[in-house]
């Protein structure tokens, strides 16, 4: 299973790189700013995505996924809600 790694840009301009245990934030998020609590939606999505992809193919959950869901909330909770946070280019595959 192919993971990907990503790069996030928090509004304070820091960036943090970022684990998927599949493909999937490159297939359903576009790089660029976007509303904080938007991409907390989609990105809960995909790391539960990302999760059942592992246990469909080794038979239990990514903690991996879970691990870097955690870390991206724990961030998110310095910023408003309505605040832009922008997914980085990817890294070509």
């Amino acid at each position: 299973m192919p993971a990907m790694t990503y790069q996030l840009r928090w509004p304070d301009q820091t960036v943090m790189p970022c684990y998927s245990p599949s493909l999937i934030v490159r297939e359903r998020l576009r790089p660029g700013p976007m509303r904080l609590d938007a991409f907390l939606v989609e990105i809960r999505d995909c790391m539960q995505i990302a999760s059942e992809r592992v246990r469909a193919k080794y038979g239990f959950a990514c903690s991996a996924a879970a691990e870097q869901l955690a870390q991206i909330e724990a961030t998110a909770t310095r910023f408003a809600p309505e605040s832009r946070i922008e997914l980085l280019p990817f890294d070509p595959a």
